[in-house]
């Protein structure tokens, strides 16, 4: 099998959860001065990987695009994959925030790429669904990342100077976010578990009150009644952590990112928390979920890298068996 037919588009969710993690523990710097007193050597290099990253996938999917359109055609329309598709323009909203205290002319560029890219999925995404024959067995939260990924927009649009377009994109994606929760909480319920493959995508669901919450708050101030969608994202962070105690053993593949922007989501969401409320409570539990979200972040990092082609090669050698096995 081709390397390049076999890079999903949802591994851009690894952009979203490296690039959000460095952009989070920036927010996150200007709460916790005792404890992040120097935002570049805690918030930058977390932005350059997913940069990094960002560079590397492109082409490669450019590259997959020309050679195996099939390929990418059954990404846009199977329902179990179809949600991942919209990795790709919120990992560029997050680029380009990331970008833009450096190189603001590219960062802004790729903002408004990203922009587009994800209206125009979520038009396809929306007339993907209308068409109907979708099982309740291919719902899946990963839907929430194409449909709902607008509400990333406002963090570094409103940086880069596009509150306007920041309040469009939101307002698409919030009015579809209740909509969509609703739907795959009944789908959490009275549909078969997911296989656990697939059950880190769970944690999607706390992007919505996250984030909604927080860039709601940035978009419309004086919006204070947000605040019990953070309360809520908390206590499902709490579930979702339970219910996944588990996961060391759920074997690895790129739905393991979706750990990861979510919790840099929350995380995100307790910094803005923590500068409206500067109590000590509020900073510790800023401190802890940004903590949180560096470990799944790590995590993440780590189980890719030990799934490289030569990193399972070198394993395979050093166990004596033909890496052709």
């Amino acid at each position: 099998m081709s390397p390049v037919r076999d890079v999903p588009i949802g591994m851009y969710g690894a952009v979203m959860g490296l690039t959000g993690l460095g952009l989070t523990a920036r927010a996150a710097a200007t709460v916790l001065p005792g404890y992040v007193r120097a935002p570049a050597y805690v918030t930058e290099p977390w932005i350059a990987l997913g940069v990094l990253l960002f560079i590397v996938l492109v082409p490669l999917y450019v590259a997959k695009l020309a050679r195996y359109p099939q390929a990418v055609r059954e990404e846009f329309t199977n329902p179990m994959q179809l949600g991942f598709c919209g990795a790709l323009p919120v990992g560029m909203f997050l680029v380009g925030g990331g970008l833009a205290p450096y190189w603001f002319v590219l960062g802004d560029a790729i903002w408004w790429i990203g922009f587009a890219l994800l209206l125009a999925f979520q038009i396809w995404a929306l007339t993907r669904w209308l068409s109907g024959s979708i099982d309740l067995a291919q719902i899946n939260a990963g839907w929430l990342i194409v449909m709902v990924g607008g509400i990333v927009a406002p963090g570094p649009g409103i940086a880069l100077g596009h509150p306007d377009a920041s309040r469009f994109i939101f307002g698409i994606s919030a009015a579809a976010a209740p909509i969509l929760m609703a739907l795959l909480f009944y789908r959490a319920i009275i549909g078969a578990p997911l296989p656990d493959r697939f059950r880190p995508t769970w944690f999607i669901l706390l992007v919505p009150p996250s984030l909604i919450y927080a860039n709601g708050l940035a978009l419309y101030p004086g919006s204070e009644f947000l605040e019990s969608l953070f309360f809520f994202g908390l206590a499902l962070a709490a579930a979702l952590l339970l219910v996944s105690r588990s996961f060391p053993r759920w074997p690895y593949g790129a739905p393991w990112w979706a750990f990861t922007f979510p919790l840099d989501a929350l995380a995100y969401a307790a910094a803005r928390h923590a500068q409206d409320h500067p109590a000590a409570l509020w900073k510790a539990l800023a401190a802890a979920t940004l903590l949180l979200a560096v470990g799944f972040v790590l995590a993440a990092l780590v189980k890719s890298v030990a799934a490289l082609p030569w990193a399972s090669g070198r394993r395979t050698l050093r166990s004596g068996a033909s890496p052709r096995a």
